[in-house]
């Protein structure tokens, strides 16, 4: 095993990659990461549910919509004083849906009606895996007096921004395609699920792999080889050591420890390595990063909510 790297050493490593990916985009830079939310299904006050912008040329592509999607958005947007005019809620027309766990998914609704009563006037599209149809049909179901009175009352709003334009997955590979963006999707081991699946967004500027909820794969460091950002979820093995052994065994079929991330890190060589949805588990940001850097010396920094990069 590597020797464990000086505190100082892991430190310098953080800032040389945080000046690198985390600054403002120059004008040949045409894709910026915003981390809208790094939490877990714990509903710790600072962190939002997962939710992760990409966005290229002024458009946002969602990946994944937990709680406090939207006004995530709307705090980096120019309306509240940010500087990503793709995060305007009324500009929030594309999301990516890694699996159907409540975390990932619960602000579906807020997605979907906030942006349309700001102003929307198309169809949200969704791409998902097997049930995001059903998905979308209930919330139309839930919400059908609401959309009623929106359309028919006195309030006057549009006639197509509740819609939803679903995609589902029905296969690994190419899923959608625009001007700005091309997106694969892979399946990956989140334990019992039989759909739950990654990305790998190629835009004109950056390659850029998101793990969602994941245990090493061998899937996902094919997709990730030589990729300018790999997205992972992460525990700390620290923390781990603390968890009884039925949490143990689930977390160990479900989700990638630091050492399984930098070992995956280790073959595939991104150019940045982001850690989200970390569990923590008493360790700390710092913690996560020196236990990566005793197998892994790549750049690497652990996410947090609102970071831009």
């Amino acid at each position: 095993m590597t020797k464990l790297k000086p505190l100082a050493t892991l430190i310098g490593v953080f800032l040389v990659a945080s000046l690198a990916f985390a600054q403002e985009p120059t004008q040949a830079s045409r894709t910026q990461i915003a981390m809208l939310g790094t939490g877990t299904p714990n509903p710790f006050p600072h962190r939002s549910g997962p939710s992760i912008a990409i966005v290229v040329n002024d458009q946002a592509y969602l990946v994944d919509f937990g709680p406090g999607v939207v006004r995530q958005a709307a705090a980096l947007s120019p309306e509240f004083g940010g500087n990503i005019p793709g995060l305007a809620v009324s500009q929030l027309k594309h999301a990516f849906l890694t699996h159907l766990h409540s975390d990932h998914s619960v602000g579906f609704p807020d997605l979907l009606f906030t942006s349309w009563t700001q102003g929307r006037d198309t169809p949200l599209t969704l791409v998902g895996p097997e049930g995001v149809q059903v998905m979308a049909d209930g919330i139309h179901h839930a919400y059908q007096e609401d959309i009623s009175y929106r359309l028919y009352g006195q309030e006057p709003a549009n006639n197509q921004g509740w819609r939803v334009n679903a995609i589902e997955i029905a296969e690994p590979g190419m899923v959608y395609e625009d001007v700005n963006i091309k997106v694969e999707a892979f399946n990956v081991p989140h334990g019992s699920w039989p759909n739950a699946l990654g990305y790998r967004f190629t835009t004109p500027d950056k390659v850029i792999v998101i793990s969602g909820d994941t245990a090493p794969s061998e899937t996902l460091t094919e997709y990730a080889t030589g990729a300018d950002v790999l997205i992972h979820e992460v525990y700390s093995v620290e923390g781990f050591q603390t968890k009884e052994p039925k949490w143990q065994r689930y977390h160990a079929k479900n989700h990638t420890s630091t050492h399984e991330l930098a070992e995956i890190a280790k073959a595939a060589q991104p150019g940045l390595v982001i850690l989200y949805h970390q569990l923590f588990w008493g360790s700390t940001h710092e913690q996560l990063l020196t236990e990566m850097a005793e197998i892994y010396d790549g750049p690497v920094v652990s996410a947090r909510d609102l970071d831009v990069f």
